[in-house]
């Protein structure tokens, strides 16, 4: 373990963060709301720790796998616990659990809360509460990457760590390069965004608030309501749309820019993403209509916003969609386990360890209907390694512990089987909203602390697809030996 090397790119992790944390500060600044003072402390103790951490003198550079998943895995803790500082600072979250639960929240996109209510908040804390949706979509560590003026080779272990799929890839030779591009795409695509909803009339200060909880997939809001607050279609339709846009692989909009449009439909886990969702959206609108809306209007549109929000594992809601059939509420909870594309800022499992599943169930049937015959997995056209078969159904056993595990855990706080299993689910698979207590309308607050650490923990590990967090807690990981 290089010791040294991860201290000094935690430390450069640390001082990018602060700088992260300025536009709140400004926003802060603007509105005058005795939050300024939390900001400047926080972001005084990041750069003077990040500063000392960078300086620390390293004599082998190279950065092995599980170098860059220690870096990864780290960062995330780090990050979010500075992060919370702003919220505890202000006396907006008085409890410095609740405070990093809803750090971690942000960063990893999930979007479920501990605040039983939001505007009367600070509007700097809930723009930073936002903000922290859109550094982590795309990944603090990706941002590190392009920022930086020359990236090693090496650091694609880095990115491996961070990105979200089983597979993730460099979109040119250079790891910074590809860094670059990703972050470029995804600003284009939130100023696009900023500009339909300024458009259709939304404020500009809600405007990017709920652009950036879009764009990370995140879904904090600064309405109590979250976007049902509006009661506005356009505003429903243009945020879904760009959630569905954000759960795609971004590497299909590099390969669309490069002229190669057709292989976005050429993909199997893209196929496998809309038509899960148009499903999902045609389902639950013959379920909810004449049952929960009037005209059939209605019920595609809340079925559209919520799919996409569940699906994308955003989190914002239209409606209070606990109150729906029990066939469409079954619907949103497949939803959260699902997911979107790999590459995309979303959460979940992802669509593609889905397809690989299914390719690899089709497999073993065939196996047993014809044992002598030879059989292979393919995506894309292409024969698919056995060992990355392996590694997807490790993935999904890996999964169901660490949820039984929280499952159980937190089920010591007594609350009913439906509000604890979706919170699991919405906080592991980076959803946001549950059913019951912690449904649209709901938040986390009543749980225990022990709960909420086990929560803040299981976000983690969701968004950093587990194996990061998990060799944290194996002893051999932390033996000074690069294997």
């Amino acid at each position: 373990m290089n010791f040294r090397l991860i201290l000094k790119n935690l430390g450069i992790v640390m001082m990018i963060g602060a700088a992260a944390m300025l536009p709140s500060l400004i926003v802060s600044v603007i509105y005058a709301q005795n939050d300024m003072i939390a900001f400047l402390i926080t972001i005084f103790l990041m750069v003077a720790l990040g500063y000392c951490m960078f300086r620390i003198p390293v004599r082998n550079k190279n950065i092995y796998t599980r170098d860059g998943f220690a870096i990864a895995s780290m960062a995330w803790i780090l990050l979010s616990f500075f992060g919370a500082l702003p919220f505890f600072l202000s006396g907006c979250i008085p409890s410095f659990v609740d405070a990093f639960f809803e750090s971690v929240s942000g960063f990893t996109t999930t979007g479920s809360s501990i605040l039983r209510e939001v505007e009367s908040l600070p509007k700097g804390i809930l723009f930073w509460r936002s903000f922290t949706n859109w550094i982590g979509g795309m990944g603090i560590l990706v941002m590190m990457l392009a920022v930086l003026p020359e990236a090693g080779a090496t650091t694609v272990q880095i990115m491996k760590a961070e990105s979200p799929g089983p597979d993730p890839g460099k979109l040119v030779p250079k790891i910074g390069q590809s860094a670059k591009i990703l972050y470029n795409m995804y600003t284009v695509l939130t100023f696009i965004l900023i500009i339909l909803l300024l458009i259709g009339g939304m404020p500009l200060y809600d405007t990017l608030v709920h652009a950036f909880s879009t764009a990370g997939t995140g879904g904090f809001s600064n309405r109590n309501l979250s976007v049902g607050a509006y009661d506005n279609a356009y505003y429903e339709i243009v945020i879904a749309v760009f959630m569905f846009i954000f759960g795609v692989n971004f590497s299909l909009y590099y390969q669309a820019i490069k002229g190669n449009i057709k292989n976005l439909f050429k993909d199997e886990e893209f196929r496998f993403y809309l038509f899960a969702f148009i499903g999902a959206v045609l389902l639950m609108s013959w379920n909810i209509y004449g049952s929960i809306f009037d005209n059939i209007w209605e019920s595609l549109r809340h079925s559209l916003f919520q799919a996409s929000t569940i699906m994308t594992t955003t989190g914002f809601s239209s409606t209070n969609f606990d109150l729906w059939p029990s066939f469409s509420k079954s619907i949103l909870v497949m939803l959260m386990f699902i997911g979107a594309s790999a590459g995309s800022t979303a959460g979940g499992i992802k669509c593609v360890r889905f397809v690989l599943l299914f390719k690899t169930i089709k497999r073993e049937v065939g196996r047993i209907i014809h044992p002598r015959s030879v059989y292979t997995v393919k995506y894309g056209g292409k024969t698919v390694d056995n060992d990355v078969l392996s590694g997807i159904m490790n993935y999904f056993f890996v999964y169901i512990v660490v949820f039984s595990a929280a499952l159980l855990i937190i089920s010591l706080d007594g609350f009913d089987f439906v509000s604890n299993f979706t919170a699991v689910a919405a906080t592991i698979g980076n959803v946001g909203p549950g059913l019951g207590i912690v449904g649209p309308m709901g938040s986390f607050a009543d749980y225990s602390d022990l709960s909420k650490i086990v929560f803040s923990f299981a976000m983690l590990f969701g968004r950093l697809e587990i194996y990061p967090m998990l060799i944290l807690f194996t002893p051999m990981f932390w033996k000074r030996v690069n294997i």
